[in-house]
């Protein structure tokens, strides 16, 4: 994706990445297969909890109306979530709860926990909109500010339409850190303005940013299913290129017989990261904060 076009996909994600698209007027988001990279990821792992109350505290503007229905008719896998940070209104397009919580509180579906089978796999269709008094309040609120504002206006739709009931907690899980390799970095500081990420299949792109190996952290651990946190030490603006060839299983640095229509000759993702990028993937366990569910409704149709 580029910065001219706000659209966040598999095969295209253009966004500020670390909170989905903060510089962007419009932020799209559009994902073959899964949403699973939508949100921010933090570099360190958090190790605060918080209660309920202020989980779920209520936004200082709501959406007044909301029409949620189960998507019945895509069976693409294409999910997008179009949003604005300077007026009320939201909109989703087959999109899982899971991944409305992933754009409602900033964090990665590796470390949503816990809940019914069904968050992740039905999906929906959401309109929402405010009065239009909230218009003109985002209006004169920054690019952040508003997007803060529209995640906490979703967070207090979601425990109204869904019930939903969360709590953060650290847990100690597998993740990998991803660390300079002995011979350091192979890529060079950028000057790109804004923030480009391609997710395509066996490949990531990640140029722009203030931290853009952070961002290439969060698109491995959507690749990777686990969290991985940036403890290069590098934080800048640098064009990254990654290429392998998908392992049948992400579980650790083996590889195994590509799929159809990949290059054969590229090798697995662990390989390739040293290779290509001078950087390496060390699988580690780690107090990770996580999002658990306790309570969760289908919401009912309107």
């Amino acid at each position: 994706m580029t910065k001219t076009a706000p659209v966040c996909s598999q095969s295209t994600v253009t966004r500020n990445l670390w909170t989905l698209c903060l510089s962007l007027v419009v932020q799209v988001v559009a994902i073959s297969g899964p949403v699973a990279g939508v949100l921010a990821q933090t570099s360190q792992p958090q190790n605060t909890q918080a209660s309920h109350a202020s989980l779920s505290a209520p936004a200082s503007s709501v959406f007044d109306v909301a029409a949620i229905r189960v998507n019945k008719s895509d069976e693409s896998g294409h999910s997008h979530i179009i949003s604005s940070p300077d007026d009320s209104h939201f909109r989703a397009i087959n999109v899982s709860l899971k991944s409305l919580m992933q754009w409602a509180y900033a964090i990665p579906d590796t470390r949503i926990s816990d809940g019914p089978q069904w968050i992740g796999s039905t999906k929906f269709d959401i309109e929402a909109k405010a009065d239009t008094s909230v218009d003109e309040q985002m209006h004169g609120l920054s690019s952040e500010a508003g997007r803060l504002q529209k995640q906490k206006m979703l967070q207090a739709l979601l425990a109204n339409r869904f019930q939903l009931k969360l709590h953060e907690e650290t847990r100690e899980l597998p993740m990998y850190a991803l660390i300079l390799a002995r011979n350091g970095p192979k890529f060079q500081p950028s000057q790109v303005n804004g923030t480009t990420i391609n997710t395509r299949r066996a490949e990531i792109s990640v140029s722009g940013s203030d931290d853009t190996v952070a961002l290439l952290a969060d698109a491995l651990a959507r690749t990777l299913g686990r969290v991985v946190v940036n403890q290069t030490g590098l934080h800048g603006r640098y064009e990254l290129d990654l290429k392998w060839t998908p392992d049948l299983t992400t579980s650790g640095p083996t590889t195994s017989t590509a799929p159809p229509g990949t290059d054969s000759q590229l090798p697995s993702i662990f390989t390739a990261i040293q290779e290509q990028l001078g950087l390496k993937l060390e699988s580690k366990k780690g107090p990770v904060s996580v999002l658990v569910v306790d309570h969760v409704e289908m919401p009912s149709e309107n």
